[in-house]
């Protein structure tokens, strides 16, 4: 976990100067902060992962590993173990939110080599840890929707437009129809291009990439491979399924993980109300960072224990963007002090109550950006 530190501070150091206004701030941060601290240390819960945490951690992985068992026992014809395929994707996705996710913030666990460890199951999700705390951690949550320097608004560049700056061009005008199946190929994405590319680019945004441990090429190249193998080659050498069998059940799993992350992530940042706010003119943001986030950020689905159950505390971005290192499975308890403080501070707590209501709100998005 060290050099998540020190990949942190590099960034920071090596970034283009854009600041948030700290100048006159309110003290939102600072009050939200205290109330949920004085909630966690009066009710004497800890912030990290909780009994019914690690109860969810080992229902998802067993689902995960019971269902690659199933595919490589050739026990079952090929419809079935595409059927197998198909839900291995979307526990990949859960195992992403859930456990990857918390881990590689520090969120899972007080202890830096429990969430090392959890956080090296993301490569059998197809994803490497060390890009994504580049990408998510340090980018994505402090430039939150500033065009150009978070990266995670380029969901598919040229092909979906959702800034005013970017080009438009005669096949914008159907994004609202087509970006829905497209976010099927996320996961493809970055299993064979994302996080090569996001590795060897100069930069993450506009923050200067960080000298790369010698041990993390190693590791981004020898746990694509073994991934590549795992799931691909060894299905086609110990089944009795064709090579163009083992193609098919593998773009089946990464369709399946891919429109399960797709959607998720770009319900909590791109629907109604959120804001895609530019640097002023001396290249600052106006707000401070805490209050930056509330504007950019979305909640949807809060009340459905379903959803916090699959979702990771996806589906409650608010609280995630500003207490990053408190574990998901807290989020329901805290967002009550979040939204009660955002409102006495008059700043926005969006929300959509259901999924389906982010989704439509989603749509309104692009098919507003879909025109000049």
């Amino acid at each position: 976990m060290s050099s998540t530190i020190k990949i942190d501070s590099t960034l920071n150091e090596s970034s283009n100067k854009l600041k948030f206004n700290n100048k006159n701030r309110s003290s939102f941060f600072a009050d939200v902060r205290h109330k949920v601290d004085h909630y966690f240390k009066s009710n004497k819960i800890e912030k990290k992962a909780n009994g019914a945490m690690w109860t969810k951690a080992v229902i998802f992985l067993t689902g995960f590993v019971l269902l690659y068992a199933l595919i490589i026992s050739n026990l079952f014809n090929p419809l079935i173990m595409l059927l197998f395929a198909v839900l291995l994707g979307v526990f990949s996705a859960f195992i992403g939110f859930n456990i990857c996710h918390d881990a590689i913030h520090g969120a899972l666990s007080s202890n830096s080599r429990v969430n090392k460890i959890f956080s090296t199951v993301f490569h059998f999700v197809g994803a490497n840890p060390y890009v994504w705390n580049i990408t998510h951690n340090v980018v994505h949550h402090t430039y939150t929707n500033i065009a150009g320097h978070d990266e995670d608004l380029e969901i598919a560049p040229g092909l979906i437009r959702l800034s005013d700056d970017d080009k438009l061009t005669s096949m914008h005008r159907f994004q609202h129809f087509y970006a829905f199946p497209l976010y099927s190929l996320a996961s493809l994405s970055w299993v064979f291009r994302k996080d090569y590319k996001k590795f060897f680019q100069s930069k993450v945004g506009e923050c200067v990439s960080p000298k790369h441990p010698k041990i993390e090429y190693f590791n981004l190249f020898f746990f694509k491979f073994l991934y590549y193998f795992l799931f691909f080659g060894l299905p086609v050498l110990l089944t009795d399924i064709t090579w163009w069998q083992g193609i098919i059940g593998f773009v089946a799993l990464h369709f399946a993980q891919g429109l399960v992350m797709g959607l998720v992530f770009q319900l909590a940042h791109v629907v109604e109300g959120t804001e895609f706010p530019i640097p002023n003119g001396e290249g600052n943001m106006e707000d401070a960072w805490a209050e930056h986030q509330m504007r950019t950020t979305a909640n949807f689905s809060m009340k459905s224990k379903l959803a916090a159950f699959l979702l990771g505390g996806l589906n409650q971005q608010v609280e995630h963007h500003l207490f990053p290192k408190i574990c998901h499975i807290h989020y329901p308890a805290i967002s009550h002090i979040v939204r009660e403080t955002a409102h006495q501070y008059q700043l926005p707590y969006i929300e959509n109550i259901t999924f389906w209501d982010a989704m439509k709100s989603h749509y309104i998005i692009l098919k507003k950006f879909s025109v000049a």
